[in-house]
């Protein structure tokens, strides 16, 4: 879902509870990309900006769309089911399999 979302071979995504996210110029735009989650996205020029997963305290935000990406340092690979043969970086981090909850 991520790859399809983000047009990208995989998403890198920042958590951040929702409480503690500000939105400095407006609101996103919204949509249901699954039973499960929302996603938003630059109304304007169409940035995917997070991923929420229904009921969850946290959000995930894209790294390419904060204003210094480089401060962000990946802490874990999630979905590595789906992982393209040729992607191949943060080798020795953690990995997990998609939890679908539907």
């Amino acid at each position: 879902m991520c790859k399809k979302a983000t047009g990208s071979p995989f998403a890198v995504l920042v958590q951040a509870r929702v409480e503690d996210l500000l939105w400095t110029t407006g609101s996103p735009a919204v949509y249901r990309s699954s039973p499960i989650a929302t996603r938003g996205f630059c109304g304007n020029c169409g940035t995917p900006l997070y991923l929420q997963y229904d009921g969850d305290e946290l959000i995930r935000v894209t790294a390419g769309s904060l204003d210094h990406p480089e401060r962000i340092r990946p802490a874990g690979h999630y979905g590595v089911e789906s992982r393209l043969e040729w992607a191949d970086c943060g080798c020795g981090l953690p990995e997990e399999e998609t939890q679908e909850r539907f």
